[in-house]
């Protein structure tokens, strides 16, 4: 990738370093699109030996890329997300992926296209740690912050996506209980 490519490129996807989630920190900040990337990639790693027949490589790309889209859309939360959001931010991934080299743009289109098509091992590991993470950083949340829907959304997003997995089940079963602990707590 000639030099100046790579440095717009970067200039694109850096936007996700300024577009805020609807997670506020325990510091009263916003939360980043990137923040959300780069803690997804780590979990990966970090539960990698619980999946030894997985491409955790390929589960790391995943979670690095997987919401280059609101670099130019910004994030929706999941729960106002539209399909008409949705193909507006497949849209801005397709004229993303054209500024990449060939089989870079190639690769990373294989990949969101595994994502959504949710059939492979890695690509749901990919959508239960998505969804996990967004449970902790709620967690990790004043309670002031969230929205009258989400003291029930906390407790049941993302069931659907760990019923592969007694490990992913389990840890959603201890989210769980930190939410409940949570909103019990009242803060």
């Amino acid at each position: 990738m000639h030099p100046r490519e790579l440095i717009n490129f970067l200039g694109i996807i850096g936007q996700l370093k300024r577009n805020t989630r609807h997670v506020w920190g325990e510091n009263g900040r916003q939360e980043s699109v990137a923040e959300h990337s780069w803690r997804l990639a780590a979990m990966a790693l970090l539960v990698g030996d619980e999946f030894p027949d997985l491409d955790i490589n390929k589960v790391v790309k995943m979670c690095l890329i997987h919401d280059f889209g609101e670099a130019i859309t910004g994030d929706i939360p999941s729960f106002y997300k539209t399909k008409q959001d949705r193909e507006k931010e497949d849209l801005a991934v397709t004229d993303m992926l054209r500024r990449l080299p060939e089989n870079t743009a190639k690769e990373f289109t294989e990949l969101f296209t595994e994502m959504a098509e949710l059939q492979t091992g890695e690509a749901k590991l990919f959508k239960a740690l998505d969804r996990i993470e967004a449970i902790i950083s709620h967690n990790e949340s004043p309670l002031e912050t969230w929205l009258p829907l989400e003291y029930t959304e906390n407790i049941t997003y993302g069931d659907e996506n760990v019923t592969h997995s007694e490990y992913l089940t389990a840890l959603k079963e201890e989210l769980k209980k930190d939410t409940l602990q949570k909103i019990e707590n009242g803060k």
